[in-house]
């Protein structure tokens, strides 16, 4: 894929300001290594490994952006891709949107991912890509679920949750990142939802608050967000074998 002769320029937004508490103490979830590399570089190479993306911009901790942006510039990234670091805001949504502030004018549509996926391929990367350019307002990948999913009425801790649903797994979709948008639409999502509200779990969702059409394609089994310690040993052992196979 290449922006040759292209009306569209995409840039990605990489929200990566979360600690990552469930990965357990230590620095932010962002900057853990993986391979010995800080799983955010291993992201902003995804990203910019396609070659429709021309800026990456990291929303870093407010305090630790300075930092982020000297560890970007001790990594090698590709020279054809721009890259921005700017300060993140107490919640995701705000600090997604402190990404998108920071885009230049000629950006037409945005990629938004997540800093805890970092393998995912640029294969997907394109696909997402390809979907917005083609006129869709949304697009998500994703992969069919492999186990059956319950919906439960809360209970009170280590008590038992009554079952109040079994919803029809071949309609279910897990979802991942990136998360492509037409700008615009994306940034219209945002401003009609309050930062200080419930928003949403995902970009995506903000857009369907609009009542706008969302599309998914097809996502990577290496997409998966690193989340807990078995996460991180299952990156490892991915990135292990890529390395293996070809070099990456």
């Amino acid at each position: 894929m290449s922006d040759e002769s292209s009306p569209h320029r995409t840039a990605a937004v990489i929200p990566a300001a979360g600690r990552g508490i469930r990965l357990g103490p230590g620095a932010p979830k962002a900057l853990r290594t993986l391979g010995g590399t800080p799983m955010l570089v291993h992201a902003v190479r995804a990203m910019a490994a396609s070659r429709a993306v021309s800026l990456v911009v990291v929303v870093a901790p407010p305090e630790d952006t300075a930092a982020v942006k000297l560890l970007l510039g001790e990594h090698s990234l590709p020279v054809r891709t721009d890259y921005l670091v700017v300060p993140g805001g107490d919640t995701r949504q705000e600090s997604v949107r402190r990404g998108m502030e920071a885009l230049p004018e000629d950006v037409t549509s945005v990629l938004v991912h997540d800093a805890a996926r970092p393998l995912v391929p640029v294969d997907t990367v394109d696909a997402v890509v390809d979907a917005v350019r083609a006129g869709a307002p949304a697009v998500v990948p994703a992969v069919a679920l492999a186990d059956t999913v319950k919906e439960v009425e809360p209970a009170e801790k280590d008590q038992p949750e009554p079952v109040v649903a079994t919803p029809e797994r071949a309609r279910l979709r897990a979802v991942q990142t990136p998360q492509g948008f037409d700008r615009a639409t994306l940034v219209r999502a945002h401003l009609s939802v309050p930062l200080a509200g419930e928003g949403a779990t995902d970009d995506a969702g903000l857009v369907e608050q609009l009542g706008e059409p969302v599309v998914v394609v097809p996502g990577h089994e290496e997409a998966f967000k690193v989340t807990r310690p078995l996460d991180l040993v299952l990156a490892e052992a991915v990135l292990a074998r890529r390395r293996a196979k070809d070099g990456f």
